[in-house]
């Protein structure tokens, strides 16, 4: 009789986790071309998916990969993102693609991506790159300089960057383990957000002059 109830208690947990799953662990379709026309389109994964029958090989293609990006900012960094909203052929295949073009001494500054794992490659140039690992890893620093032809990988989710460390230009191309893996870029969020988050939270988390705070929020 236990036995029984062990079954049926698993069957009914079994059940529940794949209501509250709510979806396949990968698609059942060759592809979702996304689409904004609600009328003709079926809602899959954060988009509409074009029929079938009106996909042309344009849908998962796209150009101007070649050119680089202007580099002309204040942190001297351009990514150039294709994700889902720039090819609407990757949605739901879990993947996307970004160049990062560096000037001389450039940076991407400290940012994460929510939603992907992130593989770099330098195309060319020297970089110095690194992630931080969580709290609860004890918030750990991984560094590399890496060189033209060298790859490394940041976890989904944990902070990282890039910088060129030459006073040449440099170029990285990162594959991603999402259509959308977001970029939560830390100082603009911190000190930029809309609104503007209280100077005494900021005081306290950083342990900084309120004055300090001010200064940073107004250049973001």
């Amino acid at each position: 009789m236990k036995s029984a109830y062990f079954l049926v208690a698993f069957a009914l947990l079994a059940i529940a986790s794949s209501f509250a799953s709510a979806y396949d662990p990968s698609p059942l379709q060759d592809f979702c071309v996304a689409i904004n026309d609600t009328k003709t389109g079926v809602f899959v994964n954060g988009k509409f998916c074009k029929d079938p029958k009106l996909v042309v090989a344009s849908d998962f293609f796209l150009s101007g990969f070649d050119k680089p990006g202007n580099t002309s900012n204040a942190v001297g960094s351009a990514v150039t993102q294709a994700f889902v909203e720039q090819l609407l052929g990757l949605n739901t295949l879990g993947v996307s693609l970004v160049r990062i073009d560096f000037a001389p001494n450039g940076l991407n500054p400290p940012h994460t991506h929510p939603r992907g794992t992130e593989i770099l490659v330098v195309q060319e140039g020297t970089l110095f790159v690194g992630f931080v690992s969580s709290n609860q890893d004890g918030n750990r620093l991984f560094t590399k300089v890496l060189n033209k032809g060298d790859v490394f990988v940041f976890p989904s989710g944990l902070i990282h960057f890039q910088l060129n460390i030459e006073e040449t230009p440099a170029v990285a191309f990162s594959g991603l383990s999402s259509q959308n893996p977001g970029t939560i870029t830390i100082a603009n969020s911190v000190f930029g957000s809309n609104s503007p988050i209280n100077p005494d939270v900021l005081t306290k988390a950083f342990m900084l002059d309120k004055n300090v705070i001010k200064y940073l929020q107004s250049h973001f």
